[in-house]
């Protein structure tokens, strides 16, 4: 038995969220039908407002306001000569609180993983070739610590064998298999500063 269609339709949509099945999307629709017409009413407009108001920055892919840059590539005081790459925004944020790197990014979007269909012409790293015409000399591949992550690393690194180009990898210390974005300030801060070179 279905639920009436305006519920049906909140369950459903969330159930469309990761790591969102069933059961949680109706705990969540079931929350939501609790609470004030007003509070409900102001997550709409807040939903609404991020996909009008942003959209992602023109030269890195991170999130920024429609239509421009964000505010590290707006940034001059930012090493324009080094690029950290990474799998997706909350990488960046992760990255920028353990203050050990002062360059700008480059988000891709995703990695590498054929099981899933993501494939390099579904991730942004066309953006990133073009980057590479103006001062960049060094590219930090700064990706989870899984299989994913690793031929993402490898695939790259291979593909950046351009003259007076450096490409490194963050040091040993990151844990096998955990995200980035939950690798605490410090550990996180050494493996930048230690990072090892991949192509020279």
């Amino acid at each position: 038995m279905n639920y009436p269609l305006p519920l049906q339709s909140v369950v459903d949509e969330l159930g469309r969220f990761p790591g969102v099945g069933p059961k949680s999307a109706q705990r969540i629709a079931f929350w939501l039908m609790r609470q004030p017409a007003e509070d409900v009413a102001r997550l709409a407009q807040s939903l609404e407002r991020m996909t009008t108001e942003l959209s992602f920055c023109e030269r890195c892919c991170n999130i920024a306001q429609t239509g421009g840059l964000c505010p590290i590539c707006a940034d001059d005081r930012r090493d324009q000569a080094t690029i950290c790459v990474v799998e997706n925004p909350p990488d960046v944020m992760a990255v920028e609180r353990s203050g050990a790197f002062h360059g700008t990014y480059h988000v891709l979007h995703g990695v590498l993983n054929p099981l899933e269909g993501v494939t390099p012409d579904r991730l942004r790293i066309q953006e990133l070739l073009q980057r590479l015409h103006g001062p960049v000399k060094e590219v930090i591949l700064c990706f989870n610590s899984n299989v994913e992550g690793d031929a993402t690393a490898m695939y790259l690194s291979r593909l950046l064998q351009v003259p007076g180009l450096v490409v490194s990898q963050p040091a040993s210390g990151l844990p096998v298999g955990g995200d980035l974005e939950f690798a605490d300030d410090l550990t996180l801060g050494r493996a930048i500063d230690g990072r090892r070179i991949l192509v020279d």
